[in-house]
């Protein structure tokens, strides 16, 4: 099976400051851009232990804790770090192009 990857120019470079983050919508996910120094990271904005926006939890390096019940993530992967979260979140591929940040749709 041959998989493809749509790209989706998201934010200009600038729009995301290193420590910061945005939301943005593609298709039907809300996604959630990370720049943790210089480096963009993507995943679903919604906690895989309860349907709350991590986006509105804290950042501490490479991690963000849902700021409802505490569960901890890792941006790069996804993977669960802390209960009460059991399962991954999604991740999407972010490559910069010029000054755009863009966001990957894997087709198959």
């Amino acid at each position: 099976m041959s998989v493809t990857i749509d790209w989706i120019s998201v934010a200009a470079v600038n729009e995301i400051a290193p420590g910061d983050r945005l939301v943005v919508e593609i298709g039907r996910d809300w996604v959630v851009i990370f720049n943790v120094e210089g480096q963009f990271y993507a995943l679903e904005d919604r906690c895989s232990h309860e349907d709350v926006p991590l986006s509105e939890g804290a950042l501490n390096g490479c991690e963000i804790e849902c700021h409802k019940h505490g569960a901890t993530f890792d941006i790069t992967t996804g993977q669960h770090l802390t209960p009460p979260a059991v399962s991954p979140v999604k991740t999407f591929p972010v490559r910069v192009e010029g000054d755009l940040v863009q966001i990957g749709k894997v087709k198959r």
